[in-house]
């Protein structure tokens, strides 16, 4: 694995990125969106009922952790096709390139475009509803590297499928994620969810970070053991998403990569 190779796909994605509103729009008006209907949304629960202090924390803190589920799985998941779409993995991969320099390269620019896209709604959040992420402390660190690492997973598991299957299976990119978000309970605690879905959640690692960023807020405690759960299947996760991904790429090489458009 060589640094230079990395840097340069890097740089790559951050000039694509420079120099595309689509991109631009992504990392910065979804989430503008988002902020002002949940967070007026919020504001108005709270006016009807003092029952649940701090909804508007509750709700924006899992609109701003959301962000870096989505943006984690989006740049592996996004970046790949749009390889594809270019017809440009070919010319890549030609190249003294590996795949799992590929693989760092997107994941560093996934970090970099999270911290931006994260900055920007947590400012934003701070001027519209005076909420600020940084009453989570130090707990921020583990839980945003928790949910990156789920986003990572899959968004590999995803690149792979399209690598194995091709583009018509494209949709996704933008769509799987999703899946998993009610198991994740963002906005609601997992014991309202049905019996089977309570199971589910337990095996969603997201679903742990969301649950004690709320006690956090409501308790000022967090369960340490389930913040190492959700590395656990983090990392079980991810270690079975990369070797599905470069199954996958052996298999497409095999059969040619100009095969997968």
């Amino acid at each position: 694995m060589k640094i230079h190779r990395i840097y340069a796909m890097v740089i790559r994605y951050w000039y694509y990125l420079k120099h595309s509103l689509d991109r631009m729009s992504d990392m910065f008006y979804w989430p503008t969106v988002d902020l002002l209907l949940w967070g007026l949304t919020s504001r108005f629960v709270q006016s009807q009922s003092t029952d649940v202090p701090n909804i508007i924390l509750v709700i924006i803190s899992g609109i701003l952790f959301w962000i870096i589920v989505w943006r984690g799985q989006y740049e592996i998941t996004v970046n790949f096709l749009e390889e594809l779409w270019n017809k440009n993995l070919v010319n890549l991969f030609v190249s003294p390139l590996k795949i799992r320099e590929w693989v760092v390269s997107v994941f560093i620019i996934g970090i970099i475009k999270m911290v931006l896209s994260l900055g920007f709604a947590s400012t934003l959040a701070f001027f519209l509803y005076k909420t600020n992420i940084f009453s989570y402390g130090l707990y921020l660190i583990p839980f945003a590297a928790s949910l990156i690492l789920t986003g990572w997973a899959v968004g590999l598991l995803i690149a792979g499928i399209i690598m194995r299957y091709g583009t018509r299976l494209q949709t996704l990119a933008w769509t799987a994620i999703m899946m998993i978000s009610p198991f994740s309970a963002v906005y609601y605690p997992i014991s309202i969810l049905p019996e089977w879905a309570q199971t589910v959640a337990k095996l969603v690692p997201s679903s742990y970070i969301f649950e004690n960023g709320r006690s956090l807020i409501f308790k000022q405690t967090v369960n340490h053991e389930e913040l190492l759960m959700s590395f656990l299947l983090n990392f079980i996760y991810l270690s079975l998403a990369l070797i599905f991904f470069k199954q996958s790429f052996e298999k497409a090489k095999q059969q040619g990569l100009i095969s997968i458009y």
